[in-house]
């Protein structure tokens, strides 16, 4: 069953893995654990080819942000109890916690947000013009 938009973030819990359906479709899949201090495992599912990549690089304990559809299904085990898994069906996965260099933001610095001289983010907004 399919739930609705979702957006977690969390850590990869088990590496990813490619697998191929019948037709050919590739298929990455990893697990994520978005508890902090009890484990909620979530699995990943990718079924675009523009993710493999960045899905390919990921490791155990690496720090991402994951986009997509939340589904859920109830899975009979062996010994007759039903287990609920969750699972995301991800439109965007990115990492999480990173600063590329080509951003050019420097986070180490003193100066770290620079307004333009024509920025008019100093003056004040009266309550009267805010509109909730």
């Amino acid at each position: 069953m399919s739930l609705a938009k979702s957006v977690v973030t969390g850590t990869v819990y088990r590496a990813p893995e490619k697998r191929f359906t019948q037709n050919n479709v590739g298929v990455s899949a990893f697990v994520m654990n978005i508890g902090d201090k009890d484990e909620m495992l979530i699995r990943i599912i990718s079924k675009r080819n523009t993710l493999d990549e960045l899905v390919s690089s990921l490791n155990k304990g690496d720090k991402v942000l994951v986009e997509g559809r939340l589904q859920t299904a109830a899975v009979k085990m062996d010994d007759g109890t039903e287990k609920r898994i969750y699972e995301i069906d991800a439109n965007t996965i990115e990492r999480w916690g990173e600063i590329s260099a080509s951003s050019g933001v420097d986070f180490g610095g003193e100066d770290i947000v620079k307004f333009e001289s024509d920025d008019m983010s100093n003056e004040l907004i009266n309550e009267d013009e805010i509109p909730f």
